[in-house]
């Protein structure tokens, strides 16, 4: 029996389809377990007596998260929505029911984010609240802007300044809105108890370094799905991508370890630091380029994140907004930066445009939080009472410890 072209061509597609659905689906995976890298790190920053908080908080974060995106976020930002019958949805191999998949592991990282700077004092239902909308609502804003081209804001990039905004990964579209959003969260929240002690400042320890450590290295790895991954099909994988990935991770550690003089705390930071930075411009970096790039957030998470807890009353736990708000900004105008011919990069990229849409994503990021935590905060209230936290949020929301008492 004969075969024909069109049959030939059919098999083809079907088996590229299939292919990048895997591929996809394999990125999925790897990025929705960085949500246990942020578990961790959470859990081996805070106190014992809020372990367990910061364990469920990040998994009810994901699940309200799942539901906000799936009903509102997702048709916000791309125009799509799931109500159709389940034949419709698999066409393809259901490829565009795994990018959903991937892209809810992206938008599920800003109550993720936002968690690591409110712990210790936060009420957990007003938080799932607000979740709910900053994932439904603010951040897909951003999003469909930024990677679907809606309201103009590319198109008017492109008209006047020749290129539009890059960002491949999304060092401004994830990390820079989910650290301002944290930065407005912090600053409504207030300081916790007891940091300021006879006048002066005073720092908790991490109560559990290979914890924090444990939770730095799932998201290091996972990282990789985060950002090779966004070529979303297997066409378009680049191993550039990975390498600028892997440069500067490393140009976090050494720059965190001479800046944090030997803490493990910075050295497990300076990894997280470089990787947020190189998202926007992976695609695009000569290698030096990201070592340079990634050193840079390295010691900006550093310096940001001691002055921040020394000498002011912006009590942010992990430090989120140096991290990710401060050094996904910086990971923006990098792009444009490094990204130029003239420095090794790929080109296509105009630092202008750059440093336009890394502020765009900071104002809608301040505004919808302001909007969203403002309002809860007026109904509801943030923060748990002063007797509650005292005796920690694992015993006053949850009534078990994270230890036995034996």
């Amino acid at each position: 029996m004969s075969v024909t072209a069109s049959q030939v061509h059919g098999a083809v597609q079907t088996l590229t389809q299939s292919s990048d659905t895997l591929f996809l689906l394999l990125g999925a995976i790897m990025v929705f377990l960085m949500h246990a890298g942020f578990a961790f790190l959470e859990v081996g920053t805070v106190r014992h007596k809020n372990q367990v908080n910061a364990l469920v908080k990040i998994l009810a974060d994901f699940g309200i998260s799942a539901l906000a995106y799936f009903f509102i976020g997702y048709w916000v930002a791309y125009g799509a929505n799931f109500f159709a019958d389940a034949q419709t949805l698999s066409q393809g191999n259901g490829y565009e029911l795994v990018k959903f998949f991937f892209l809810l592991t992206f938008a599920a990282a800003i109550p993720a984010i936002v968690s690591g700077g409110i712990a210790e004092r936060a009420r957990f239902y007003p938080v799932l609240i607000a979740t709910f909308f900053t994932v439904g609502l603010v951040y897909p804003v951003f999003e469909g802007m930024i990677w679907n081209g809606n309201f103009g804001l590319q198109a008017w990039f492109e008209s006047q300044f020749g290129y539009g905004f890059h960002d491949f990964a999304g060092s401004v579209v994830v990390h820079g809105v989910g650290g301002w959003i944290a930065l407005v969260a912090v600053i409504f929240l207030g300081m916790r108890k007891g940091r300021i002690r006879a006048g002066k400042h005073t720092n908790f320890a991490p109560s559990n370094i290979p914890f924090l450590a444990l939770g730095a290295w799932i998201l290091c790895v996972g990282w990789f799905g985060f950002n090779v991954m966004s070529a979303q099909t297997l066409n378009g994988i680049s191993g550039l991508v990975a390498m600028n990935s892997l440069m500067a991770m490393v140009g976090g550690i050494v720059a965190a370890l001479i800046a944090g003089k030997n803490d493990p705390g910075f050295i497990h930071n300076g990894p997280l630091a470089g990787l947020v930075a190189i998202c926007a411009g992976s695609d695009l970096m000569h290698p030096i380029g990201a070592l340079i790039t990634g050193a840079i957030a390295g010691a900006l998470f550093v310096y940001l994140f001691t002055y921040l807890q020394n000498r002011t009353k912006i009590d942010d736990v992990l430090g989120v907004w140096p991290l990710h708000g401060v050094c996904g900004a910086w990971g923006g105008v990098a792009a444009g930066i490094f990204g130029q011919t003239a420095l090794g990069g790929l080109g296509g990229v105009s630092l202008t445009v750059q440093v336009l849409g890394t502020v765009t994503g900071i104002a809608v990021a301040v505004i919808g939080a302001l909007i969203v935590y403002g309002i809860i905060d007026k109904l509801s209230g943030l923060r748990l009472s002063e007797e509650d936290e005292f005796n920690g949020a694992d015993l006053a929301i949850h009534k078990i410890s994270s230890t036995s008492e034996d």
